[in-house]
């Protein structure tokens, strides 16, 4: 048997295959579609495949001091999947852990501070780790603004899921884009879809960027 390679790169960790999240994962067709009610009166989400299959479905707890999301199998709320915790109360850099039923660390997200007041910049960190892995930024912020201005104005609003499509990309430091969230035109709910434009994306790599997406998305309807 041959020495291990000491100049090999160390295999990305990868997710237990006996999981519920693995079972989630494994098997999606791209692109994603991410969609969330917006009359609803708790924040909530939901994330199919391109065939259809729920891939999780989120609901975010009423009346919290401290951002708490639940994800769910589905919408059925039957299988808690994971959460998303932050600790503390009002923090523009507040980071977002993501842990699963057992709360094992899935990794985290995080605001970009006031950098996020104008234009939203999300930074993506591994488990147990402070180093950033992806960054997401707005790369076309004039669509946000005038999709946020004008979306609430009766009539008006209807349309401009159809003029606006506000778009999110995660990229590494180097600049590569791995996925892209879109908003898509929708009659009373938020519509997005999450493009993997980086193949060679890991499982875990794969979770933190959807994860993050989500809880970007229920950030920034706050923001408006």
């Amino acid at each position: 048997m041959s020495d291990p390679n000491p100049y090999a790169a160390p295999e990305a960790a990868a997710i237990p295959t006996t999981d519920e999240i693995s079972r989630q994962m494994q098997g999606l067709q791209w692109p994603l579609n991410l969609s969330f009610k917006i009359l609803a009166l708790a924040s909530q989400a939901t994330v199919t495949d391109a065939r259809g299959r729920v891939v999780c479905f989120t609901r975010q707890k009423l009346f919290k001091f401290r951002e708490h999301v639940e994800i769910f199998t589905d919408n059925t709320k039957a299988t808690l999947l994971a959460e998303i915790k932050t600790q503390k109360v009002i923090d523009w850099s507040a980071r977002y852990h993501f842990t699963d039923a057992h709360g094992t660390d899935l990794g985290s997200v995080g605001r970009r501070g006031w950098r996020s007041i104008f234009r939203a910049h999300y930074e993506v960190f591994n488990p147990g780790d402070d180093k950033v892995d992806y960054s997401i930024r707005e790369e076309n912020p004039a669509s946000k603004f005038f999709d946020g201005l004008l979306g609430g104005i009766p009539v008006i609003g209807m349309a401009t899921g159809y003029l606006f499509h506000p778009r999110y990309a995660a990229t590494k430091t180097a600049g590569n884009i791995a996925m892209r969230m879109t908003k898509r035109a929708a009659f009373f709910e938020g519509k997005f879809e999450i493009e993997k434009l980086d193949q060679s994306l890991t499982p875990q790599q794969e979770l933190n960027l959807v994860l993050s997406y989500m809880m970007m998305i229920l950030l920034e309807r706050k923001r408006g």
